[in-house]
C-alpha cells in the first residue's frame, strides 16, 4: 500500500473562511475521535457539526499557534467534556452505548485486503480494546484515543486537552496499563 503524503496546513484564518473546504479536510478525523470518545453515533454527528460551527464562529480567535487540525481537535475535546458532564444525559448515554455495535467502530481497520478470517480476528481485537477503553476515566480515554486512534504526539495531545505534557504522559501510561489489564482479564 503506497504511503500518502502528509497534509500540509497553512495556519491562517483564510483557511477558516472556506467553511466547506475546512469541513471536507477535517470532518472524518473529528467524527472518528468523537464517535470513539462517546460511542454514540448520533451524538458524534451532532458534536461534529457543533465543532465546525464553533470553529467558524471563532475563526477570528485562531492565532496560528497550532495547526487547524489541532485547534479543531481541541474544540472537539471540549465538546466531549461538556457532553459527558451533562448529567441529564447519563441514562440515555448508557442506553445508547449498550446498543452501539462495536463492529461499526472497527470499520477503520486500514487493510481491507486481508482474508475474511484475518479481518474477523482484527475486528474482535478492536472490539476488545474498545470495551477495555470504555472503562477508562474521561481524561485517560481522551488521551488514549488521541494517541492511538488519531496518532497525535504528546505535545499535540497537550495542546488539544490543555494539559501539561507530563500530565498527558501520566494519563497515557495509566490508560495503556488499564487497557492491557482489561485485555488480559478477557483471555
Amino acid at each position: 500500500m503506497p504511503k500518502l503524503a502528509p497534509v500540509v496546513e497553512v495556519p491562517s484564518a483564510g483557511g477558516l473562511n472556506d467553511f466547506e473546504s475546512l469541513v471536507r479536510q477535517h470532518r472524518s478525523r473529528i467524527f472518528r475521535f468523537l464517535i470513539a470518545s462517546l460511542r454514540d453515533r448520533e451524538a458524534a454527528e451532532n458534536l461534529t457539526q457543533d465543532c465546525f460551527v464553533r470553529a467558524f464562529k471563532a475563526r477570528d480567535q485562531f492565532r496560528g499557534g497550532s495547526t487547524l487540525g489541532t485547534w479543531l481537535m481541541h474544540i472537539a475535546a471540549n465538546l466531549v467534556r461538556d457532553h459527558e458532564a451533562n448529567s441529564r444525559l447519563k441514562f440515555w448515554r448508557r442506553k445508547l452505548r449498550a446498543d452501539l455495535d462495536p463492529n461499526d467502530l472497527s470499520d477503520w481497520i486500514p487493510d481491507q485486503q486481508k482474508s475474511p478470517e484475518a479481518l474477523a480476528l482484527a475486528k474482535e481485537q478492536v472490539d476488545a480494546i474498545w470495551r477495555a477503553a470504555a472503562n477508562l476515566s474521561e481524561r485517560q480515554r481522551t488521551v488514549f484515543l488521541l494517541r492511538f486512534v488519531e496518532d497525535m504526539d504528546l505535545l499535540e495531545i497537550a495542546t488539544v486537552t490543555g494539559m501539561k505534557e507530563g500530565t498527558v504522559k501520566t494519563h497515557l501510561f495509566r490508560a495503556v496499563q488499564s487497557v492491557r489489564l482489561g485485555l488480559e482479564e478477557r483471555k
